[in-house]
């Protein structure tokens, strides 16, 4: 055959395919989107270049697209940490909401009663939609596959603690409920491609809607990125924190007392040694400078979002991507310096601020491509904002609220706060007695105890729940860095009156049974005190 012939045949069964899948989007039964929500872990919004945080040098081209053409949300705070983020995002609930989830066993052994405690994806399954879920699971023993999920490629974590430090290399992963094997190859690449996958039609049915959640372990510790790209960002400047080190007056005493770091030969902030070895690969160096830290955790990005761009590239190729809404957040943020810090948890942007950028339909994302939201929004508000686009009723009452109404034209107004619960590593009716200082369960992390986190408009308020405790009250506009603690200042009282007051309403109105037990506040006495 001449090789110009060749040449015609192959770019005509190229256009037939195309065509096909075309046509099998459009005459699909069921035209209800589908859903992509891609998730990360521990990623910053400074490691997203579309974000005014991020360093200059940082570059992310494909997650910006999604920006581009969809809202990117300013301050989004989707959870705290690993375990608890998740659980919120199968149940729509923050911690005090989820019944009968709990850590047990070696850790990160966790359990829970599916009866007590039902994960929303099986609604999905019930109302025509096929699910799967690709990438870490880190909520139960139990993944769900065959009631949850009809189609499943997971690193479970819970349930292979040996295995749970695996971030990045040799996992255990099981498909479809079968017995796990040990895969090799770097798992950002890993789960990508099993994404493109399923996209492209394995384990799903094409006359069905998809919902996919896409679980990257990356950036988690140790911190890995693919060898590809090792050498990147080269040479890079990073202004430091003005928080690094201690004192950090107006502060409650865990973070006043935080120090992660201290200064090195040269005066840059270098680690210190906190911790040894943990069961996630969260290891300190002691004398590694910030900033190669930070280099490498951005690196480590680098494959999520080249990780992006293919999946786009294989909704486009597959006539999918206009009617596929695509989701980008992470489980929480991560601080490197940020007062002491080197962790999430803490009630902080620094810590727990994750990007959020939604992608609506083509047809939506031409009305609002390249929004910005400026309005403080939760996880809590994820769940319910997909039964909103997917057209189906929500099964129980649910914490959040839908985002859906953002899509609109010229829409900026959003009147719900942000709430964000933080009680360690107890959920449910377990939260309802706040534990006392001495009891180990009041805190997570570097010593950080329960708090309640609100933030709407301009402010955010913190209350600790340790007795006597400093509230916290910060103008996210004035001060994105969250440096003056604003309750310390009598001028404030009205604002801090209203926000003490909203935090309870909203703790009333999703049922958390602390509610009518909290801990006194100190403010008073610290102001005195001073």
């Amino acid at each position: 055959m001449h090789q110009s012939t060749r040449a015609l045949l192959a770019c005509t069964v190229l256009f037939v395919l195309m065509g096909c899948a075309q046509t099998q989007r459009l005459n699909r039964p069921d035209a209800r989107p589908n859903i992509l929500f891609i998730y990360t872990d521990d990623q910053s919004s400074r490691t997203v270049s579309c974000y005014p945080e991020a360093f200059d040098w940082v570059n992310t081209p494909h997650i910006d697209q999604l920006a581009r053409e969809g809202v990117r949300f300013s301050h989004a705070y989707i959870g705290t940490w690993c375990m608890a983020s998740r659980a919120t995002m199968l149940t729509g609930h923050h911690q005090h909401g989820i019944e009968s989830m709990r850590m047990e066993g070696k850790y990160p052994g966790s359990v829970y009663d599916p009866d007590k405690c039902p994960f929303w994806p099986r609604v999905f399954r019930k109302h025509g939609y096929t699910t799967a879920q690709i990438g870490k699971w880190h909520t139960g023993v139990d993944p769900g596959f065959g009631r949850d999920w009809d189609y499943q490629i997971v690193w479970n974590r819970p349930r292979h603690p040996d295995n749970a430090p695996k971030y990045y290399d040799d996992q255990l992963i099981s498909k479809n409920g079968g017995e796990p094997k040990i895969v090799k190859g770097y798992s950002t690449d890993n789960y990508t491609q099993w994404a493109i996958d399923y996209i492209n039609g394995e384990g799903r049915e094409a006359s069905k809607p998809w919902y996919l959640w896409l679980c990257y372990g990356a950036v988690h510790g140790p911190f890995t990125p693919a060898k590809r790209h090792l050498d990147d960002y080269p040479n890079v400047k990073i202004p430091f924190p003005a928080d690094v080190y201690p004192p950090r007056p107006g502060k409650p005493e865990y973070v006043r007392k935080m120090e992660f770091w201290k200064k090195g030969p040269n005066g840059e902030p270098v680690e210190r040694q906190v911790r040894k070895l943990g069961p996630v690969g969260m290891k300190d160096i002691p004398g590694r400078p910030l900033r190669e830290w930070v280099r490498q955790y951005h690196q480590g990005v680098l494959a999520i979002d080249e990780g992006v761009g293919r999946i786009i590239q294989a909704l486009k190729e597959t006539g999918q991507y206009d009617n596929t809404i695509i989701v980008f957040t992470s489980d929480q943020g991560f601080a490197w310096g940020q007062k002491g810090f080197k962790s999430k948890v803490a009630p902080y942007r620094a810590t727990v601020g994750a990007p959020l950028i939604i992608r609506p339909v083509s047809q939506v994302a031409e009305q609002c491509a390249g929004r910005v939201i400026d309005q403080p929004v939760s996880g809590v508000d994820l769940p319910p904002t997909f039964f909103a686009q997917a057209n189906v009723p929500l099964p129980w009452k649910m914490h959040g609220h839908d985002l859906s109404p953002l899509f609109e034209p010229n829409k900026q107004h959003w009147n719900h706060p942000a709430m964000l619960v933080h009680t360690a590593k107890v959920y449910g009716s377990a939260t309802d007695k706040v534990p006392p200082v001495t009891d180990p369960s009041i805190y997570h992390g570097p010593g950080i105890p329960w708090y309640i986190m609100l933030s709407e408009g301009r402010y955010k308020y913190v209350r600790n729940l340790i007795d006597g405790e400093t509230e916290e009250l910060y103008d996210i506009h004035k001060d994105p860095e969250e440096l003056v603690n604003l309750a310390h200042d009598s001028t404030n009282d009205r604002v801090l009156k209203q926000f003490r007051a909203a935090t309870i309403n909203e703790l009333r109105r999703t049922g958390a049974g602390m509610v009518d037990n909290l801990p006194a506040v100190g403010t008073e006495q610290i102001r005195k005190a001073r």
